[in-house]
């Protein structure tokens, strides 16, 4: 019987690929399997417009201990019997619609990610993406976002550290919000999300199941807005209280051995959450959706089984021990139910009582069709990288200082402290660098390490070129950990891109991911895990490609750690790395886009130079004698002179400032490979031997000292001023 467009669009199949189910299965799909299938094939689950591409990424180190997609998140062993555990996701698509719920459900989501592998979630960071202010729908976006993310994570007790926030137009009608978290166990406790062992019982515990989230996966993350409708229905409600408690009983249950494996109930519910632990496992499962706790009455089983009620748990219990999990779920006042059990007959059979309402094998569940597609380079974007800079004028000297000033207030460079006051970062009092600068620091409680986290990703520079983008986010999210005295460990990455169908999208999506996974050959840092959200455009407009890169690193001594803000007077400030500024290094530059209105032009790495740099810093850290350091990037070496002022009010006198080529280019031109640091007069020298052995540039530019930011000829400026530019700059926009 012909299955009508409406439906398959509902759950986000083509009729082709409808066909192929029948055709796999020998038979016409039952409602519930189609739902399943529908869910287990959306782009959400079954990546299947990305995962031949994500192969590209380099995934193994001598560190990592679990590859990409065995698992909820990443693992990197830290030593001392240690390891974080690591993941970012999207939830994009529920917070465009409900921004508090949905930003809070995300946050909700990845901290179960975590959780559930045995993990203790100690850290927070978010990547959020915004259209332009001036707009009241997306104020109300902001606002409820942030609420969003502060309400739940505050809840729970878990510091958010750190994070960034961008602005502009491809968003308004499509907010990013990408929630990443870090956890920390031991190794020996690490639960799998395997279900296996025949006879082992299925136990789901938490809230019961509502009609909330339907289609969550499939309909909502799987295709793009194109018309007006309500789908508020798509959207979790949060509990963030019952998740705690979940957490404090999950992490007890992971330290004994009464249970075979456990997965949280996110994207699809109880459908990939019982489908995909079987995957693993190699078996099979079989549910009973009569014995699953419902908070609504003439629930379907189609409903039971693609809720996305949130604070949900399964625990694959091993039989003889479900007496003694269910009483220390009791003890955390949790509900607890056999659902079913695990067979070996590689079956994923659900039932209502005595009736069977579906019956697939599981492997043809988690079989998506995979695309790949051959795409060659729009003509758009040779255009966009043609753009010459000298078809603009350059800046006058007179307007240097009022140009700063306006950089500092634009959103995508003035403080984000309105937003990160809202969040607890200081909760578990571990939390040794503060929101703010380059990366977060949070010591390793009973070690001497610490560990720095940060998100990075410049979607105008993917834009206006894939590639470059691609490796620049790898870069610049490195260069961040080695200004904080850490050596990167590891990546987990969210790619936001628009409908992959088409072939622009398809090419960006290509390009970047093979930039990412160059950048990350180079400097020998692994993906371990992440998260493909696309279809990310409302009425066929996309937003810029956005792939956001959340990257930890390793401290060794948590006193030897470095942050962006000068700290004495008479200090000696350096420009290690490239200091060779060239005029092309405003195009697609935050100072091209702000006062020209111009998006266009190619940014470019070395990433051989990004390399010496990055181990030039970290060691010149380790050594004591860098007293600050502090990337270069949005707005350029102006910029980040003053933010290094700020950070502790003191001032900066430059040398004589001598410009060569344009002064426009030299101040706010966005050359990468390029860190500020400040030393004593007596480590200059020492500073100088060691960026000569490393083949790596150090111009020094001035002196720490004073109340103004002085740039001989150029900018002459008081610290008050530069302050209300950069503090008050975002907030004004409220």
């Amino acid at each position: 019987m012909p299955i009508s467009k409406e439906i398959l669009d509902e759950i986000a199949l083509s009729e082709k690929e409808y066909q192929l189910i029948v055709e796999r299965l020998g038979r016409e799909p039952t409602e519930v399997e189609l739902g399943m299938f529908g869910a287990l094939w959306s782009e959400h689950c079954g990546y299947k417009h990305s995962k031949a591409l994500l192969k590209n990424f380099p995934s193994r180190s001598k560190r990592v201990l679990v590859k990409p997609g065995e698992e909820n998140a990443g693992v990197v062993d830290i030593g001392d019997g240690l390891v974080v555990v690591m993941k970012i996701e999207s939830h994009n698509h529920p917070s465009a619609i409900e921004p508090y719920q949905g930003a809070a459900t995300g946050v909700g989501g990845i901290v179960r990610d975590i959780f559930t592998m045995g993990a203790r979630p100690i850290a927070l960071l978010n990547s959020l993406r915004f259209g332009p202010l001036s707009d009241p729908r997306n104020r109300y976006l902001f606002g409820g976002v942030v609420g969003g993310i502060a309400g739940y994570g505050n809840c729970l007790g878990i510091p958010d550290i750190g994070g960034e926030v961008f602005f502009a137009d491809c968003y308004s009608a499509n907010p990013l919000v990408n929630a990443l978290c870090l956890g920390i166990a031991e190794a020996k406790h690490l639960v799998k999300a395997r279900a296996y062992g025949e006879g082992n019982l299925l136990m789901l515990v938490g809230a019961d199941t509502g009609r909330d989230g339907l289609h969550g996966a499939s309909g909502l993350a799987s295709r793009t807005f194109e018309e007006e409708r309500e789908l508020r229905s798509t959207v979790q409600v949060g509990n963030p209280f019952l998740e705690k408690l979940l957490i404090e009983a999950c992490l007890e249950l992971a330290e004994t051995d009464w249970i075979a494996g456990m997965q949280d109930l996110g994207a699809a519910g109880l459908t990939s959450s019982a489908v995909e632990s079987a995957a693993r496992g190699g078996g099979g499962i079989e549910i009973d959706v009569l014995k699953v706790p419902r908070r609504e009455k003439g629930m379907t089983p189609y409903e039971v089984m693609l809720s996305e009620s949130q604070e949900r748990m399964l625990v694959v219990v091993k039989k003889g021990y479900e007496d003694k999990v269910k009483a220390l779920f009791d003890r955390w006042e949790l509900r607890s139910d056999i659902i079913g059990q695990v067979t070996d007959d590689g079956l994923a059979r659900i039932k209502e009582g005595e009736e069977v309402v579906a019956e697939v094998p599981v492997n043809l569940l988690t079989s998506p069709p995979i695309y790949k597609r051959r795409v060659k380079k729009p003509d758009w974007l040779e255009r966009l990288q043609a753009f010459n800079v000298s078809s603009i004028p350059d800046l006058p000297p007179k307007r240097a200082g009022s140009t700063l000033l306006h950089l500092l207030a634009s959103p995508n460079i003035a403080s984000k402290r309105c937003v990160y006051r809202q969040y607890d970062h200081q909760v578990g009092n571990n939390t040794v660098v503060l929101p703010g600068n380059d990366a977060g620091v949070l010591r390793i409680k009973g070690t001497k390490k610490a560990i720095a986290l940060t998100t990075d990703g410049n979607a105008r520079y993917c834009y206006v070129n894939p590639y470059l983008g691609g490796v620049i986010a790898v870069a610049e999210a490195a260069r961040n950990l080695a200004c904080s005295g850490a050596q990167p460990l590891a990546i987990t990455n969210c790619l936001n891109f628009g409908n992959p169908e088409k072939d622009d999208v398809y090419y960006q999506l290509k390009e970047c991911i093979s930039g990412m996974a160059r950048a990350c050959r180079e400097l020998k840092i692994p993906v371990i895990s992440g998260n493909v959200s696309l279809y990310n455009e409302t009425k066929s407009e996309a937003i810029y490609p956005t792939p956001v890169v959340g990257m930890v690193g390793l401290i060794e001594d948590t006193n030897k750690h470095s942050t962006s803000g000068f700290k004495n007077e008479g200090d000696r400030v350096f420009l290690l790395g490239d200091s060779q500024t060239v005029d092309s290094s405003i195009g697609s530059s935050e100072y091209l886009s702000l006062i020209h209105g111009i998006i266009k032009g190619n940014p470019y790495v070395d990433l051989g130079m990004e390399k010496r740099l990055q181990r030039c810093c970290l060691e010149a850290i380790r050594r004591g004698l860098i007293n600050s350091a502090h990337d270069c990037s949005e707005g350029g070496l102006a910029v980040a002179l003053a933010e290094s002022c700020l950070a502790n009010g003191l001032g900066f006198v430059s040398n004589d400032w001598r410009v060569e080529g344009r002064l426009d280019a030299s101040l706010f031109g966005e050359a990468q490979s390029r860190i500020v640091v400040s030393v004593t007069p007596r480590a200059v020298w020492k500073l100088e031997k060691l960026a000569a052995r490393w083949q790596i540039g150090a111009k020094e530019l001035g002196t720490v000292g004073g109340k103004r930011l002085i740039l001989k000829g150029y900018i002459d400026l008081s610290l008050k001023q530069v302050g209300k530019a950069w503090w008050g700059g975002l907030e004004k926009l409220l």
